[in-house]
């Protein structure tokens, strides 16, 4: 395990939705509350505004990406700016918005939905190029995609829960059965002794589920069969998700958060809002284009 280093000096208000682009060996992701999409190559930053939340985004052959923002799905167009409607929102946006979201072996665009309130009203949709269709629902913050390597399985976070599911993968999906748990924060409970909860998470060659814990300050490596492999001690108290990239999909980006943190947290952790690389043995899975 290699240090971890900083991508670069910009801190994003909560980055989000990393991902690697292996034909223009750049990584994208998204800034929620700072409205921005943002992508980084050759070393220098660009950063384009948005005008509502991008929850997260989806890399087409276009070159083009798909942005899924609180008030809908839209194709963005980097040369330009300009953002094409794609999609209306399949909720009402003064309650919800898009979160984590990412392409899955289908080639579709499987893109979860928060629930401002944190009622279990959220869910998880599947977006084919023409219509979003829900799939799952019953969840207060849709977080944690990924599949694993056969394609066979697909991982599913709700944060507020604590917990991590897994279902057979399809285009219809089976029963939610639980892989990983962990405790509420008990209201006594200092941060230093708190786990943290699952946030976004990317798989590696190996099938292991690698899952940003937020209030952690810890990215936690699973098994398949949902053991702790290894722990991660970030610089960070929330890191909000993995993603593999470089040439070899060996390096880890990390994005991170620092909106509505403590002063005295930030004063401790200059990194929080960065996105954190570092060396790690086992490759990552490509995400696939969106079809």
């Amino acid at each position: 395990m290699s240090e971890i280093r900083p991508l670069h000096d910009h801190r994003c208000q909560l980055g989000e939705s990393p991902v690697w682009s292996a034909a223009e060996r750049a990584l994208w992701w998204v800034d929620i509350p700072g409205r921005e999409v943002l992508r980084w190559r050759d070393g220098e930053l660009t950063r384009w505004p948005q005008a509502a939340e991008p929850g997260c985004l989806a890399l087409h052959a276009d070159g083009c990406p798909r942005v899924a923002r609180r008030d809908g799905l839209f194709r963005f167009d980097p040369a330009t700016g300009e953002s094409e409607p794609l999609a209306a929102p399949p909720y009402d946006p003064g309650r919800q918005r898009f979160n984590d979201g990412k392409v899955g072996p289908d080639g579709a665009w499987w893109i979860g939905t928060l629930s401002d309130a944190r009622l279990d009203e959220a869910g998880l949709y599947r977006w084919d190029g023409r219509q979003l269709r829900l799939m799952a629902e019953g969840v207060a913050v849709s977080n944690g995609l990924a599949w694993s390597p056969d394609a066979g399985s697909m991982y599913w976070a709700d944060t507020k829960a604590h917990r991590v599911d897994r279902l057979v993968s399809g285009e219809t999906l089976g029963e939610r059965a639980v892989f990983a748990r962990w405790p509420l924060r008990d209201p006594s409970q200092t941060l230093d002794a708190y786990l943290g909860r699952p946030d976004g998470a990317a798989m590696d060659a190996e099938g292991c589920y690698w899952v940003a814990m937020f209030e952690g300050q810890r990215l936690l490596r699973l098994s398949p069969r949902g053991e702790t492999l290894q722990t991660l001690v970030l610089p960070v108290r929330c890191p909000t998700m993995p993603c593999f990239g470089g040439e070899d999909l060996r390096t880890l980006f990390v994005t991170s958060a620092r909106h509505g943190r403590p002063d005295e947290e930030l004063a401790l952790q200059p990194l929080a809002g960065a996105v954190l690389t570092l060396r790690v043995e086992v490759p990552g899975c490509p995400v696939p284009l969106l079809r």
